[in-house]
């Protein structure tokens, strides 16, 4: 079996709302339509990435908790998914309480990068979504990670608490994970008739200058309404603008990449 040099991204932004979960799920569908091994981890207690791949998080199935706090071996808590080549370690409201378990775990921040490294070479890419928070789950994820994809909304204040994220990635590279770097700045919710938009990305572009990817992932109906029915938008409708966003945004990503 081909071994790979895996590449662990992170999908992150403390603000709720700003496309992060999309993101996950969608740049994880369309890597692994390159026919790649790609494995998308769900490391929100919302588990909304594992139900907007069709997951059954009720399901009596093991998942990241387990792994995490009951030492389960993570290839038995991986599940397959309608994509092929595209596994999943699926979250369950449990994780909330990971949190505060976590706390008293030796090597605490470093758990999630401990059991990767158990898969390591058998996923090209290893995409994981990230809590909308900066405790210790997110701290977890920044420390497993090579690189990290920030999503900013096209809205008023999309660049508030920004700085707070900023600043944890800037410790985690002081303190637990030196190799950490920013992937990307993705631009989401975009609206070209809107000033507000334009000025969101101008901002952006000042502040991050080339990291900003320059695809930008625009407002759209059906990539709203694919999450509810368990698919990513390459099978939800593959001909709208929200596929062909994600399309063209993980070209640039393997183009970045090599």
């Amino acid at each position: 079996m081909k071994s790979f040099n895996t590449k662990i991204i992170a999908i992150s932004n403390q603000k709720g709302g700003v496309g992060k979960t999309t993101t996950a799920i969608n740049i994880a569908s369309f890597l692994a339509i390159t026919e790649t091994p790609i494995l998308l981890v769900d490391m929100d207690p919302q588990a909304n990435a594992s139900t907007g791949l069709g997951i059954n998080v009720k399901d009596s199935q093991l998942s990241i908790y387990d792994m995490l706090i009951n030492n389960k071996n993570i290839k038995k808590c991986i599940s397959d998914t309608e994509i092929d080549y595209l596994n999943i370690l699926p979250a369950t409201s449990q994780l909330a309480g990971a949190e505060i378990e976590l706390v008293s775990m030796f090597t605490r921040e470093s758990i999630l990068k401990e059991c990767l490294a158990n898969i390591y070479g058998k996923y090209k890419y290893i995409i994981i979504d990230a809590p909308p928070s900066l405790g210790l789950l997110t701290i977890n994820v920044l420390t497993a990670a090579d690189s990290v994809i920030i999503p900013i909304q096209c809205e008023y204040y999309a660049l508030d608490g920004l700085s707070q994220l900023l600043n944890t990635i800037r410790l985690i590279q002081k303190n637990l994970n030196p190799k950490l770097i920013i992937e990307g700045i993705l631009i989401t919710m975009y609206d070209s008739r809107l000033n507000l938009s334009k000025q969101v990305v101008q901002e952006v572009v000042e502040y991050f200058g080339d990291k900003v990817y320059d695809t930008f992932i625009n407002r759209n109906v059906r990539l709203g309404e694919a999450p509810s029915h368990g698919k990513p938008i390459i099978l939800y409708d593959p001909s709208s603008t929200g596929s062909n966003n994600y399309m063209n945004l993980v070209t640039e990503i393997l183009q970045k990449n090599g």
